[in-house]
């Protein structure tokens, strides 16, 4: 462990050092507060022992701005070691950041006592973070698993909702558009009848990692809706932009080539329903869920693998 000690007196520096020395601690020296600055910058030791009367600045400064530097988060013991005694020079000392205070001439036995019992809170906080931040970790993994769909690694259906109401909220806010897609795998029961489950399961695999490489914001987010059934989101996107996507999506599902010996053209395709809302206070992300699905259905009712748009006054 190392230590700072800072002493404009050059005897009652070697002293505490040879203290230090016998702690099994190395000492790092100072006999100025500049110096101790300095060197607490450089060296970021685990305590420090400072004196108050010191001819450039006095500890208690020093020990002021050492709290200054310190990060958030960050903590280092500061004992102050002063022959002022006096219950105003100990009140001082702690409100200027100090942790204990000792008068000179320093007993050794109390000197090391008060040490080593520093040296046990700095390894009970270093312990304390280490274990919040693997706690800060796994909080981390089980929040990325709670969103995730299990078989794809997409975003699941709960993501899916908690998303949409936050973007819709945004946009609400920010007056802009919000574009939904529901994509539908054509033909996907007769697919799994065919090849078996566990191949209509690489299949999904497979479509929803194209779906996903296919998104070039970080803010469009593609989900596992159910089943055979993913949604993406495109916030700040109208329906022209969210029909772009659409078909980048369904072209990029051709090209995966996954045979379908019972669709029309003998391999996977998707049917696409895009819809795209300006959200306002009397409507709410139902409402444009429902729209997406409604051109899905058009999309698949004329004949699938395709991109079809809401539009009310067709009554899509």
């Amino acid at each position: 462990m190392n230590i700072l000690v800072v002493d404009d007196n050059r005897t009652n520096l070697v002293i505490i050092t040879k203290f230090v020395e016998r702690l099994s601690c190395t000492p790092i020296q100072a006999q100025n507060g500049e110096q101790a600055l300095e060197k607490f910058k450089a060296c970021q030791p685990d305590i420090v022992l400072l004196d108050v009367m010191m001819p450039d600045i006095d500890g208690f400064e020093v020990a002021r701005r050492i709290r200054a530097m310190e990060e958030p988060g960050d903590w280092t013991p500061i004992i102050f070691l002063s022959a002022m005694s006096g219950d105003k020079d100990i009140e001082q000392g702690i409100a200027a950041g100090g942790d204990d205070y000792l008068t000179k001439p320093v007993s050794e036995v109390i000197f090391g006592a008060k040490v080593r019992a520093m040296q046990r809170i700095v390894q009970m906080r270093t312990a304390l973070l280490l274990l919040a931040k693997k706690l800060d970790t796994a909080n981390q993994e089980l929040k990325r698993i709670s969103a995730s769909d299990g078989l794809t690694g997409i975003a699941n259906r709960r993501f899916f909702d908690e998303y949409i109401s936050r973007e819709w909220r945004r946009a609400r806010r920010n007056d802009s558009s919000l574009a939904l897609m529901m994509c539908d795998v054509d033909h996907f029961k007769h697919y799994n009848d065919n090849y078996g489950h566990q191949a209509g399961d690489d299949c999904l695999r497979q479509i929803a990692q194209s779906l996903a490489h296919t998104m070039e914001r970080g803010s469009d987010i593609v989900a596992r809706y159910g089943g055979e059934e993913f949604a993406v989101i495109l916030p700040e996107t109208q329906i022209g932009g969210a029909l772009v996507v659409a078909e980048k999506i369904r072209h990029a599902v051709h090209h995966l080539n996954l045979p379908h010996a019972g669709a029309p053209i003998a391999r996977i395709t998707l049917s696409i329903g895009i819809a795209a809302m300006i959200p306002e206070d009397d409507n709410s992300p139902h409402e444009l869920i429902e729209r997406a699905d409604r051109a899905l259905y058009r999309a698949k009712h004329e004949g699938r693998d395709r991109v079809c748009r809401f539009d009310g006054q067709q009554g899509s």
